[in-house]
């Protein structure tokens, strides 16, 4: 072959190479910048000094001198992932695991002729908590649909370690609403100057799963391998930050709870229920206000719940046949929280030799009531409870927080207070 045109294939070969190589690093470039991965998790050590015992506050006299019980935990391990496909349109899916997930073993048992059976290794759960399309068609406009997260009160908005200074999540929130909530709906959602707004249609929750120690908590549950969606519900939420460092927020939530269920109440075997709806309806409000030296947070939540007597008859007449997953126990017509936590951030000063560094000393006080109870039913005077903690949060990177806490859970004065001591590290980050 003519060395002239051989070096002319030679040429082409490489131009060719270079063009796919810059190709694929353009490709590769492009991944990196539509792709997101991130999450955050926790681990945790606590110790109760007291009893963990179920009749502690229907018999608080036979426990004023129980020994204490400690536990290791994984709250939370969450994996994110996100990628923009162009043209407005993106995913978002979270997986959850809480309390370490679970795991089911088949082992043969030598004690029973070597039968095999399936025995739980580990209690725990793993939850799809988001999973969603998402269409934007401006800064101001930004359609949702999937399975999303309702943005009802400070923690369920603000779910991620590193927006609260104590080891576990805020307890009053976390005892009466879900937490973190999350739902299958469809979400409008946009930004105008200061202010954020989102609105969304969800399926309602199911009243068959409230109780008194949790209100709604586990209402938003399923047994099943699908969500009942015989009632609809709402929620909203707006957020200011026109404020330097502070962002005020309100949120919200209205929808009927009664006979979302798959078996439901026919009105003619019990005319009792013939137009109770069970409609729950939430008011949310919460800020917080952070610089260099100083983090404060608080909230304030009411909540409502309509036909309260009635639901609380028919939960606790449920049937106890095996296998029933529901409670049988009444539910309060009212429920609510407020908390504020202040902490200070003591390497402030030192800003310019610690750089990214922080170290809090913070206080906490929540104070909540998760039953407050329809007319003819009894007060559990246990539910009403204070918290008073104080700790610290060390940041040797802003991704990871060493915590350390120490608190008083305070009840009526006929109960047992409850100290406790926690530590936990917790990491919170997205990797490109």
């Amino acid at each position: 072959m003519n060395s002239k045109y051989l070096k002319s294939a030679v040429c082409a070969l490489l131009l060719m190479g270079g063009a796919m190589l810059a190709s694929a690093q353009d490709d590769s470039t492009s991944l990196k910048k539509r792709l997101t991965i991130g999450g955050y998790g926790e681990a945790v050590y606590s110790y109760n000094f007291y009893s963990d015992n179920v009749f502690r506050y229907s018999h608080s006299e036979r426990y004023t001198e129980s020994k204490g019980h400690g536990r290791v935990d994984l709250p939370h391990a969450v994996v994110m992932l996100g990628y923009d496909f162009g043209h407005g349109w993106s995913i978002g899916t979270e997986i959850e695991f809480e309390h370490g997930g679970t795991e089911v073993a088949v082992e043969k048992e030598t004690e029973e002729t070597g039968e095999f059976e399936q025995e739980v290794e580990r209690g725990g759960e793993v939850a799809l908590e988001q999973f969603w399309v998402q269409k934007s068609f401006s800064k101001h406009l930004n359609l949702r649909m999937g399975h999303i997260v309702v943005p009802v009160g400070m923690t369920n908005n603000n779910h991620t370690p590193d927006h609260f200074f104590t080891v576990y999540r805020p307890e009053g929130e976390n005892t009466i609403m879900p937490c973190t909530w999350h739902e299958t709906g469809i979400s409008l959602w946009g930004r105008a100057g200061s202010w954020r707004y989102e609105v969304q249609l969800l399926p309602g929750l199911n009243s068959n799963l409230f109780d008194e120690s949790g209100w709604i908590h586990n209402g938003s549950a399923s047994p099943y391998e699908f969500r009942p969606a015989n009632s609809l519900a709402g929620a909203a939420r707006v957020d200011f930050t026109g404020v330097k460092n502070l962002r005020l927020s309100l949120s919200g939530y209205v929808g009927n709870s009664f006979n979302n269920d798959i078996t439901r109440t026919v009105y003619k075997e019990d005319s009792r229920y013939y137009g109770a709806t069970g409609t729950v309806m939430i008011g949310a409000f919460d800020f917080a206000y952070q610089d260099h030296f100083v983090t404060v947070r608080g909230n304030a939540d009411y909540g409502y719940l309509s036909d309260a007597g009635l639901i609380s008859t028919r939960n606790k007449n449920q049937t106890t046949m095996t296998g029933n997953p529901y409670p049988h126990t009444a539910v309060g017509k009212n429920a609510w929280d407020a908390s504020v936590e202040a902490g200070v951030n003591l390497l402030a000063w030192r800003q310019y030799r610690t750089g990214n560094r922080r170290l809090y000393l913070f206080g906490r006080y929540d104070r909540y009531d998760s039953f407050v109870p329809a007319e003819g039913f009894a007060d559990s005077e246990w539910t009403e409870r204070q918290v008073v903690a104080a700790g610290v949060n060390y940041y040797p990177l802003p991704q990871i927080a060493v915590k350390a806490e120490a608190g008083m859970r305070v009840l009526k004065s006929q109960y047992n207070r409850e100290p406790y001591v926690a530590v936990g590290i917790t990491w919170c980050g997205f990797f490109k």
